[in-house]
């Protein structure tokens, strides 16, 4: 038994086991006791340092069975978010008793109100969906106990904000509100601090990013050279890269023109719809392509797992962005790449995001279909 572990109920405790795990990473270490002492809280963690488990773990702990209300409630913006967050929730919660579910905007309405009927105590959802069903009287917020914001960034923006206020006004004054989010800009940190009570700051720290095991490389190519550079690297490696676009238009391209080089592409963005969206998150996730080319909303909430390669078709518009992308890859200790492909005129900006990120760069080109070290002179 761990000692991360060993004051959370057995439920908990076998599932660590289950899972493998032997130490907590720095968020969990830190995180968890706030969580279990009811205090509010402000959490910045990179991307892939387990912040789900975080809060979930001493939160599945506090819920109880024999209750037949919500007490916990887990605010995403998007579904993929939403529908990975109750994986964990029925992973980690499994011999508890604890009943879950998830109320995403655009499923069937009818079917999410017979999923309360089944007496739910924990939930994960949409702001809009979730918003929708206590206004119609159905979600009962009256005994919860923890809201949670994940990627609370991309919550407390103008498009969600007056809904999240609704949500949290929903519940008991002296209910918990937690934010996890990679990145927690001033602004997010002060709009989070008003719906809170003494907010905890927790922040794990920049150089926790770049962990030894992946590589941050760039290449210096024109624009049309781009689609050579992925084609050579998927040709020549074997791989499982995540392309970001940062323009919504170019990804739809970026794909036709690397299908025409005869590649397995999938491509996601905000305007994909649902079905084509499922299909291509399947089709990647089962290896069927190799590559998938998204931009960076799109590709917001999905948990790729062992990811090689983050490749980087546009340069990041700063530390944040640089910040959010790598962490795709490198999860769980296991090597990763990211790759910059940069115009002459872009590669002072992403040298200047990089080094914000606490990321050391290393140059590199195409030699016969290989990238390799740019030799300095």
């Amino acid at each position: 038994m761990s000692d991360y572990t060993s004051n959370l109920k057995p439920f908990i405790q076998t599932a660590w086991e289950k899972a493998g795990f032997t130490e907590p990473t720095r968020i969990q270490e830190v995180a968890a006791p706030l969580v279990l002492e009811k205090k509010d809280m402000i959490a910045e963690s990179p991307t892939g340092t387990g912040k789900t488990l975080a809060y979930l773990l001493p939160i599945l702990h506090q819920i109880d069975p024999e209750k037949k209300d919500v007490q916990a409630v887990i605010l995403a913006s998007s579904q993929e978010l939403v529908m990975q967050i109750l994986e964990q929730i029925q992973n980690w919660s499994q011999g508890s008793g604890i009943k879950s579910a998830s109320f995403i905007g655009g499923a069937n309405t009818k079917r999410q109100l017979e999923k309360l009927k089944k007496k739910p105590q924990i939930i994960a959802g949409t702001p809009g969906r979730l918003a929708e069903l206590i206004k119609i009287k159905k979600l009962k917020m009256h005994e919860v106990r923890t809201v949670v914001l994940d990627e609370g960034d991309q919550l407390l923006i103008p498009e969600h904000e007056k809904t999240i206020e609704q949500i949290i006004k929903s519940t008991l004054k002296d209910r918990q509100l937690l934010l996890f989010s990679a990145t927690v800009p001033e602004q997010v940190e002060k709009k989070a601090a008003i719906l809170m009570s003494e907010p905890e700051v927790v922040r794990v720290g920049k150089d926790q990013i770049a962990t030894g095991n992946v590589e941050h490389v760039y290449v210096v190519c024109e624009a049309r050279e781009k689609i050579e550079v992925v084609n050579s690297l998927v040709k020549n490696q074997s791989i499982k890269a995540l392309a970001f676009v940062n323009d919504i238009g170019e990804v739809n391209v970026i794909g036709e023109k690397l299908h025409f080089k005869k590649i397995d592409v999938s491509v996601l963005h905000g305007e994909t719809k649902k079905q084509e969206r499922e299909q291509a998150i399947k089709r990647f996730r089962s290896g069927d392509t190799s590559l998938m080319v998204a931009t960076d909303l799109a590709a917001r909430g999905l948990d790729i797992q062992e990811l090689t390669h983050v490749i980087q078709m546009d340069v990041p518009r700063d530390a944040k962005q640089y910040i959010h992308r790598s962490g795709r890859t490198g999860r769980n200790k296991q090597d990763g790449t990211v790759i910059s492909l940069v115009q002459p005129r872009e590669e002072r900006d992403l040298k200047r995001a990089a080094k914000e990120a606490g990321v050391e760069l290393r140059q590199q080109q195409l030699n016969r279909g290989r990238l390799v070290d740019v030799k300095r002179k």
